[in-house]
């Protein structure tokens, strides 16, 4: 058998340009790119230049102190903030912002029962109240939840409604 018998070797990257496993790469780059900027704008900086590290107390501490303003707020209503915020306002300007917030959404959610209360009293409405106190509560514990989580990374978390009366 002569040299000019036995065909070349092939090269399993040569003769391949599929066009659509081509389009199907790029079209996974593209989305793997598109991915990443989602996680890093969701990954925003924390509001308002609050940051770790700026008072008296370390960061895991800062952090603990965030998590059970939210948490405590859940659980505690206005009492829990109301303390973590008065005694950790001075060492922490990360814990004074979180404290804030957790306070002026549980005083929200108080706002919020004393409306139910109110409408509890006002007869042809008040079966309302039988859907509308469990959902202001699941509201309060879910969402201060989700506070505490945040605030335990190390991120300012900002309720999606709240009035801003502790400033």
């Amino acid at each position: 058998m002569s040299d000019q018998d036995t065909p070349p070797p092939m090269d399993p990257n040569q003769g391949d340009n599929n066009p659509i496993e081509d389009a199907v790469d790029s079209a996974s780059e593209a989305v793997d790119n598109a991915v990443d900027s989602v996680k890093e704008a969701a990954a925003a900086p924390s509001a308002a230049g609050i940051g770790l590290g700026q008072g008296k107390l370390g960061e895991s501490d800062e952090k603990m102190m965030g998590m059970l303003a939210h948490i405590l707020g859940a659980v505690t209503c206005i009492v829990g903030p109301l303390i973590i915020w008065l005694i950790k306002r001075e060492e922490s300007p990360f814990v004074n912002d979180q404290g804030k917030e957790a306070l002026n959404f549980q005083i929200t959610i108080l706002i919020g029962y004393v409306v139910a209360a109110i409408v509890a009293m006002i007869p042809v409405v008040q079966c309302i109240t039988v859907i509308l106190y469990p959902a202001i509560g699941l509201a309060s514990l879910i969402l201060g939840i989700l506070g505490g989580l945040e605030a335990n990374k190390g991120k300012a978390y900002r309720y999606p409604f709240a009035l801003r009366l502790v400033s």
